[in-house]
């Protein structure tokens, strides 16, 4: 299936997202135009771990207008002005009381910031540092905010699933939680819905399971450990997040707590052999979701790939993270770097030579030149020799691609030679 990025990405953008509401149902109904998503709702109030799912929260409208009846600040033509969970409120106040209800970035006089208040009932409104400046001490400014919290409501979740021909399962995880922000919000789940095509498409028989998980941050992570926590501890083989990954920066691995899970070792595979730059991290305990598919009682190996990492960049959590932040083509490469390290998970095994003693004649094969020149072996050639020599139940073909220096790839091009010749086979423990 082939869709755009960019078209899908405007109809996401004006969307009002949070933890709960309407905005995140009609962001999943997009979504599942992409790929076939099952999307759920969670009753408001369910227990999860040590906390609990809020009210859902919708806004018609919210709005301050100076003593003119002019609309200085309006939700519905930037859903960022206004404070994330704000209650409803009818008032007229001068601004010597509503400055207590103004969040701003001084440092940053022409972004409006985006602030919320999940889990504490209060109300404000967010705007740039440049307009908070211009307010007149003699105004008296009305403020109005058409908001709802309910108690019967629901939190919005969805997964797909790619299945495989095991039951063992990578996850892939973005959120769907934030409101007119591009980077952090709208990349991860577009990256993740290309990346589903692209595994439909060049791993047509996968190994693993696949599932890719939409909710949002914190309180939906939270939930779904709390809910599936046997069946992921016992299925997950990796896991990653992915989030802020469609801006030109260089790649970001973020490491599992464990440090060493098979996904974050292809990333960091491919990072260092194909890309000039990237950072690399070992894990926090902060940042996103995988600090709770990290947390101590799971322990999953899940990291994380951003680009510029949360809280790393000026335009983080402001209005300056808007579309001319991004690139298209950036995500469209963050998804074929991610098919390829699922490609390597999907290789990647340990082999046993079944003819150990001293080297295998492969000239009569047909597998080795037969004419004893300098530039006679070639890359294949070279690969057969590591992997023969280190196909003895110990090492991997990741391994051995590092230890001798040879793409991936063509290790694994040479291993399906080999195993073609019945030279080599899969390692099975005992």
């Amino acid at each position: 299936m082939k869709f755009d990025l960019e078209s899908i990405f405007d109809r996401l953008w004006p969307l009002n997202r949070s933890l709960t509401g309407n905005g995140n149902r009609e962001t999943l109904k997009i979504l599942s135009e992409l790929i076939p998503l099952k999307i759920s709702e969670v009753p408001c109030g369910t227990k999860c771990f040590d906390w609990t799912i809020p009210p859902e929260w919708n806004v018609k409208e919210a709005w301050i207008k100076d003593s003119s009846g002019n609309k200085i600040v309006d939700f519905c033509k930037n859903n960022l002005c206004l404070l994330g969970y704000s209650e409803p409120i009818h008032k007229k106040m001068h601004i010597e009381e509503l400055r207590n209800h103004i969040y701003t970035l001084p440092d940053q006089p022409e972004a409006i910031p985006y602030r919320t208040s999940y889990y504490q009932k209060r109300w404000g409104f967010c705007m740039s540092y440049r307009q908070y400046s211009s307010l007149s001490s003699n105004e008296e400014y009305e403020i109005y905010i058409d908001a709802s919290y309910n108690q019967g409501g629901s939190m919005t979740v969805a997964e797909a699933e790619i299945k495989g021909g095991s039951d063992k399962t990578i996850y892939i995880t973005s959120y769907i939680c934030h409101p007119s922000m591009a980077n952090n919000e709208l990349s991860g789940p577009l990256v993740m819905c290309r990346l589903y095509h692209l595994i439909k498409d060049n791993i047509p028989n996968p190994r693993y399971t696949y599932k890719f998980l939409f909710m949002p941050e914190t309180i939906g992570s939270i939930w779904y450990l709390s809910t599936h926590r046997d069946e992921i501890i016992d299925k997950c083989i990796s896991g990653i997040v992915v989030t802020c990954i469609g801006d030109d920066a260089p790649f970001t691995l973020k490491k599992s707590r464990i440090g060493n899970g098979i996904l974050e070792k292809s990333i960091e595979y491919l990072l260092r052999t194909t890309c000039d730059s990237y950072k690399l991290y070992d894990f926090f305990p902060m940042g996103s979701d995988e600090r709770q598919y990290c947390s101590p009682g799971f322990n999953l190996p899940f990291c994380s790939l951003t680009r510029s990492m949360y809280g790393e960049y000026s335009e983080y959590h402001t209005s300056l993270d808007n579309k001319s932040f991004i690139s298209f083509d950036a995500m469209e490469r963050a998804a074929k770097l991610l098919m390829k390290a699922m490609q390597i998970v999907e290789y990647n095994n340990v082999y046993i030579n079944l003819f150990p003693y001293c080297e295998l004649q492969l000239g009569k094969r047909g597998l080795y030149p037969t004419l004893s020149a300098p530039d006679a072996r070639t890359a294949i050639v070279n690969a057969f020799m590591w992997i023969l020599n280190y196909s003895d139940g110990n090492h991997d073909l990741m391994w051995i691609s590092d230890k001798s220096e040879i793409n991936f790839f063509t290790i694994k091009e040479a291993v399906t030679i080999l195993l073609n010749h019945k030279i080599l086979a899969i390692y099975e423990k005992a």
